[in-house]
């Protein structure tokens, strides 16, 4: 699965390029508050708006304070899958159920600095995990393949049966990374620059689609 990231996109014309990688799994939309993370970019009402543009599942990855406030609005506007910080809550279950329930999947997002262990158990709670290859907050920023070991410890869990949770990355994936992505276990991947800095950005998807296919078994086109 690749989820184009339209924090690479133009933002004047944010439908024109939702249309624009039509054939993608998801779109990914990067809500940032200036909070959790030092950078603003766009909230509620464009992803209301954009809703009304797009077909393509919406993949919202919240990375703002107090997400047991805002994270159901995102789920209620009809966004598909609805993604929070780890380390934005002291009641990361108790927010998941709350995205659950306004009628979104919930997904749980951690840094590159954050261990997966303390979180395995509360995983079957969520739908999906995404494991941040970045320092969140900015684009185009380098791979850290140092986050691989936590894709792989859920990969584990999820091929024997413990987990049924969707794995997805997000941070400096492109033709040279997601391989090793691939190979370490995960599901969707989140591309941003490498999707619209590219002269043809539906060709770009397609392109991280196979070599993601081709780079691990338990993916497949």
């Amino acid at each position: 699965m690749i989820a184009p990231s339209i924090l690479s996109a133009d933002f004047a014309t944010l439908a024109d390029e939702a249309a624009a990688v039509g054939d993608a799994d998801w779109l990914h939309v990067d809500v940032m508050d200036n909070h959790f993370v030092p950078n603003l970019t766009i909230g509620l009402p464009v992803v209301q708006s954009l809703l009304k543009h797009t077909d393509i599942p919406m993949d919202c990855h919240l990375m703002i304070e107090n997400p047991e406030r805002w994270a159901p609005g995102y789920a209620e506007a009809g966004a598909y899958n609805v993604t929070f910080h780890a380390e934005a809550t002291d009641n990361p279950v108790g927010v998941a159920r709350d995205i659950r329930a306004a009628g979104a999947r919930a997904g749980l997002s951690v840094k590159p600095g954050t261990p997966i262990e303390p979180y395995l158990e509360i995983l079957r709670e969520f739908d999906t995990l995404l494991i941040m290859s970045v320092e969140p907050g900015f684009g185009g920023q380098k791979f850290i393949p140092e986050v691989l070991p936590k894709v792989e410890t859920v990969r584990r869990l999820v091929d024997a049966g413990e987990l049924t949770v969707l794995v997805e990355i997000d941070g400096g994936i492109n033709a040279d990374t997601i391989e090793q992505a691939a190979e370490a276990g995960v599901d969707c991947f989140v591309a941003g620059s490498a999707v619209y800095s590219a002269e043809d950005p539906a060709a770009a998807v397609e392109s991280l689609r196979r070599r993601a296919a081709a780079a691990a078994r338990h993916l497949r086109i």
